[in-house]
């Protein structure tokens, strides 16, 4: 592995390739009894690349957007860019749910599972689900405006410290921004001046790390795999082919979104060609499924924003708000998810149910962006939306972390499709 970090191959063969012998070792650890040995010395190694991109994800988010804002030089542009962004958002999030409704009620997944595998799931799952059935309850109580309460920090220093906090920084770099904007400029330039030479030095430790971003993957996968599989490749096979109909379902939701959805309106709307686009955005792709993070993807995906001509004052505020508020993946894979669970349990919903499915999920998709395991919350508000019991949560859960890691894939490449539409939009030549 350290030999490959030496070669000059670009970044997402290198990724690649730490994806490949990840997926190798993790399958021999378990086949040969010694997944703990993995689960010791190579887990923390990807533990400590995911928390070193999370590290620089918030110092980046503050000082790019600052740097980016102040160099607008006009709020009206400022207000403009805001309102086509969350137009774009709200359109694809629909889109997302809209179409995982078609995909779950053709190929129909849950009829595959029978009900002794329904049962099963049920009880060895049950478990891991109340986290998130308390964590939806708290959400429930609150307020209307509270995620307008949530979006302004009581302390700055505070929300710097929680990466789950990422909104409330936005906030603080935009209203500083705009105060340094209303300034007389020969009374900000060296304020100015300070934050463009921060982010550049942000820039720089994005790419000391990226520098071993081949060893992360590799670490996180053969992790992955090892934590999945224990000493039984064969259990984890069984769980995978119980669920096999359902996972190949979310796949295809995802898979159609980037292919259709994503191309047509990057090459209708965004002037860019769609192969150019995938390229410049697979390093970002492939860090986003190995650590089913935006957050820690953030850093990567500002530049590849950058390399596809994103403007700096367009990519610093579409992408930190997208990696909150933007789930199209999440969103596509809520409603996929609630129609399996209601077909599994022999339940037919009807036509008025699905489209509050849709209002539900794209409302939680930007409601629920600062609560812990937000994903599990949206799924278990939408569950209830349609009266679905919640403890269906339990037959998807094995599964769930695989899923993840795809729907990680279409959030991320969502908001810079977004950052492209915008800058077209806001007058890019």
């Amino acid at each position: 592995m350290l030999s490959l970090l030496k070669t000059r191959l670009p970044m997402h063969i290198k990724i690649m390739l730490g994806i490949g012998a990840g997926t190798l070792v993790g399958l021999l650890a378990a086949r040969w009894g010694c997944s703990s040995f993995v689960l010791t010395w190579l887990k923390p190694l990807g533990t400590v690349f995911v928390n070193l991109l999370k590290l620089l994800a918030v110092p980046l988010v503050l000082v790019s957007l600052v740097d980016g804002v102040t160099g607008l030089r006009d709020l009206r542009k400022l207000s403009s860019m805001g309102g086509r962004t969350l137009l774009i958002f709200l359109c694809t999030t629909v889109l997302a749910v809209s179409l995982g409704l078609g995909v779950v009620n053709i190929v129909r997944p849950g009829d595959y599972l029978s009900t002794e595998r329904r049962e099963d799931l049920k009880a060895r799952f049950s478990t891991q689900t109340d986290q998130g059935f308390d964590n939806a309850q708290a959400f429930k109580e609150r307020g209307p405006l509270s995620p307008l309460v949530d979006m302004v920090p009581d302390n700055l220093f505070h929300a710097l410290s929680n990466n789950t906090s990422m909104l409330q920084v936005v906030f603080f770099a935009l209203f500083m921004g705009v105060a340094i904007m209303s300034l007389p400029s020969d009374q900000t330039q060296s304020v100015r001046d300070l934050f463009g030479q921060l982010n550049r030095i942000v820039l720089l430790m994005v790419d000391y790390v990226m520098a071993f971003a081949p060893i992360g993957v590799f670490a996180l996968i053969a992790s992955l795999i090892a934590d999945l599989a224990g000493n039984d490749p064969a259990k984890a096979l069984e769980l995978l082919g119980a669920l096999s109909v359902y996972a190949l379902t979310v796949v295809l939701g995802l898979v159609l979104m980037l292919l259709v959805v994503y191309t047509t309106l990057v090459r209708v709307f965004g002037g860019l060609s769609p192969r150019r686009f995938f390229r410049v955005m697979s390093p970002a792709q492939l860090l986003a499924f190995s650590t089913s993070s935006s957050n820690a993807t953030l850093p990567v995906n500002l530049e590849c924003a950058e390399k596809l001509g994103v403007r700096e004052e367009v990519r610093t505020f579409v992408l930190p708000l997208g990696a909150t508020v933007n789930m199209d993946g999440t969103s596509l894979y809520q409603a996929v998810a609630t129609v399996f669970i209601a077909q599994a349990f022999g339940t037919d919903l009807t036509w008025a149910q699905q489209l509050t499915i849709v209002l539900t999920a794209t409302l939680a998709s930007i409601g629920s962006a600062g609560v812990p395991g937000a994903g599990m919350v949206m799924l278990v508000i939408v569950l209830q939306s349609v009266g679905l019991e919640s403890a269906g949560i339990a037959l998807i859960v094995a599964v769930d972390r695989i899923l993840d890691m795809m729907r990680t894939v279409v959030n991320v490449t969502g908001d810079a499709m977004t950052a492209v539409l915008v800058d077209r939009w806001m007058g890019r030549k």
